[in-house]
């Protein structure tokens, strides 16, 4: 009886969720979602085809963040159309053989500039967008840009520890959309979510390998 009752309930909420979707849900946002979630997808497997799919997904967001004056958002998407390039090439013909990177550990000299951008960048974008622009939520906005501009280049150069970078940043990024009111995107992150666990699981195993 009690498990009816309970069959009963997500149906009608997943009925709920679907039409809400419908009416509030834009073909772009669906099409980067889907493409999105493909690229995480093969880039958790180290398959290359996953940066075309990434391309194709900075082009659909960027039109999706101009839309609802995430500027900064906007701005990303630029840059992860350009970070998918270097990370197919480098993954394709980077290292020193030629053949491709390997998943290799984030080199300890690199996490105090990390850390010096990530305060900058944040407090500068923050303020410029804040006192030049109508954007929203405008310093939370920038760290998390800034964030993700440094996991994309770390998961370019196959650095594990960007898993554990995007898994922070995708917790964040699924409570800011869905205040936005892009609850679709905040779905695709809770993907992400997922995804990167997946990622650094798989990746750390690669690493292991002689």
């Amino acid at each position: 009886m009690y498990g009816l009752a309970i069959f009963d309930f997500l149906i009608d909420w997943l009925n709920q969720s679907i039409t809400f979707l419908q009416f509030t849900t834009s073909p772009l946002e669906i099409l980067g979602f889907v493409t999105g979630a493909i690229c995480v997808y093969l880039n958790t497997r180290q398959n290359v085809l996953g940066w075309f799919f990434g391309i194709v997904n900075a082009l659909l967001y960027a039109l999706v963040f101009w839309q609802v004056q995430l500027y900064a958002d906007m701005g990303l998407q630029g840059y992860y159309f350009l970070t998918s390039i270097y990370g197919w090439y480098m993954w394709t013909y980077g290292g020193k053989s030629h053949e491709g990177v390997r998943v290799s550990r984030t080199p300890i000299r690199l996490y105090g500039l990390f850390g010096m951008l990530f305060l900058a960048f944040t407090l500068l974008w923050g303020y410029l967008l804040e006192t030049f622009t109508d954007a929203s939520l405008s310093y939370v906005d920038s760290g998390l840009t800034i964030s993700s501009l440094i996991a994309q280049w770390m998961m370019a150069r196959k650095y594990l520890e960007n898993w554990l970078l995007w898994i922070a940043a995708d917790a964040c990024y699924m409570a800011m959309y869905w205040y936005k009111g892009l609850q679709l995107t905040a779905l695709l992150y809770l993907v992400f979510l997922v995804l990167a666990v997946m990622g650094y699981l798989n990746w750390r195993k690669d690493l292991r390998l002689p």
